[in-house]
């Protein structure tokens, strides 16, 4: 009997351990990021004249609020994201927008589905850097016309 507790105790250690260690690869994103334009690449998409992001990450709980201006003007908004995979619904200049987002080891992984005119799926990917002083945003667009890779580099302010 004995010897099945101890199994028993090791088995609950090594998970709790395991599960630990899984969690710490999740990096925290909260901090204020500027857009690099320069070491940003838009594809085929028009670069902003700027664009600051100011995220608070309580995981699961993500709120990105984003100021971007571009020859239009200065437009700013807020994401709403669940890092859990529930889906999120979020609005941009009165466009919806239906997000699910997830870890994937310590990226996360958002996929947008809404209208800019007409409809448009993102799938995002966000990494820290090692050193938490840059932010890297991979995108891939879908849209009737076509699809482009985005990377935008934020760093932290």
């Amino acid at each position: 009997m004995r010897s099945s507790q101890t199994r028993l105790f090791s088995f609950m250690f090594l998970t709790l351990v395991m599960g630990t260690a899984q969690a710490q690869t999740r990096p925290n994103l909260t901090g204020t990021w500027k857009l690099n334009i320069s070491k940003s690449d838009f594809g085929h998409g028009p670069a902003p004249d700027a664009r600051m992001d100011r995220i608070t990450h309580e995981d699961p709980n993500l709120k990105d609020t984003i100021t971007q201006s571009n020859q239009q003007g200065e437009i700013t908004y807020d994401m709403h994201y669940t890092t859990d995979g529930k889906e999120t619904t979020n609005t941009i200049r009165q466009n919806e927008f239906k997000s699910i987002a997830h870890w994937e080891g310590d990226q996360l992984a958002i996929e947008s589905k809404g209208t800019l005119g007409r409809p448009v799926t993102l799938k995002d990917h966000w990494s820290l850097s090692g050193d938490g002083k840059t932010l890297t945003l991979q995108r891939h667009a879908a849209m009737a016309l076509g699809s482009t890779d985005q990377k935008m580099v934020f760093d932290k302010q």
